[in-house]
């Protein structure tokens, strides 16, 4: 899919914005990371609109913009609810993985049972992998949380699996980017229980939410972008075929 100038405009304003707020959060310049983070889900959910992207990944996107403003806030209530608007960005990711992931490649056992050995054996290696982390994270951490906290971290930490999860049945891309989702808010939660935490821990937060969010976006569009080329193709094709001949008489 051929990319619109708009578009190259609104990813190239999006590298801007993650650069500085990477920046500012290596300074430790708080102004600068309060005036680059807003933005940044909002230009990439521009981009994703401008170039003709599903409308759950826009909303999903939304909710992430919703989440890092309210999480900008020093305070118990905007982190409950920042969680809760990435816990509904991770249902609109939920949604679009279901209408375009392809889940015979790691063995869906409802709709393919008579998938391969191997297929079935990658689905269960995944399946069991993302199960065995959360409960190993949502244990550890447990003890270590406020008590008001517990039963939300638990619960947005079963469904932020879940979109991890689902993100293998689109590609390598968004695998990737669900894995790295889970890795941020992961740190985050550590930060939660007062965990010991790495030099400048929001730089690593923000790192692997960035690259999360991205890699996101560009294995679904390459999905759905290379749906909508085969789409056209088979209708042109359609159409060729189905166009009667005219013929002369001499």
């Amino acid at each position: 899919m051929t990319r619109p100038p708009a578009a190259t405009l609104l990813i190239g304003a999006f590298a801007v914005a993650a650069l500085g707020d990477l920046g500012a959060l290596l300074a430790d310049f708080g102004p600068g990371h309060a005036v680059c983070k807003p933005p940044l889900m909002p230009l990439l959910a521009a981009y994703v609109a401008v170039r003709g992207g599903p409308r759950p990944l826009i909303a999903a996107l939304l909710c992430g913009w919703g989440g890092d403003t309210l999480l900008l806030f020093d305070a118990d209530l905007a982190f409950l609810a920042g969680m809760g608007s990435f816990a509904a960005g991770h249902v609109c990711y939920l949604v679009l993985f279901k209408r375009h992931g392809d889940f015979r490649r790691y063995g869906d056992f409802r709709r393919y049972a008579d998938g391969s050995g191997a297929t079935r054996a990658r689905g269960t290696a995944l399946v069991a992998g993302y199960a065995l982390a959360l409960a190993v994270t949502v244990a550890l951490l447990w003890p270590d949380l406020p008590a008001d906290m517990r039963g939300p971290v638990a619960g947005y930490s079963l469904l932020l699996t879940a979109m991890a999860f689902g993100a293998t049945a689109i590609g390598p891309a968004a695998a990737a980017g669900g894995a790295l989702f889970l890795l941020s808010d992961t740190l985050i939660a550590t930060g939660v229980a007062e965990w010991p935490q790495l030099p400048r821990p929001d730089f690593a937060i923000m790192l692997t939410y960035i690259a999360a969010q991205f890699l996101l976006v560009r294995g679904v569009m390459a999905v759905t972008g290379a749906r909508q080329e085969s789409g056209r193709a088979y209708g042109e094709r359609r159409m060729t075929s189905t166009t009667p001949s005219t013929s002369t008489t001499s």
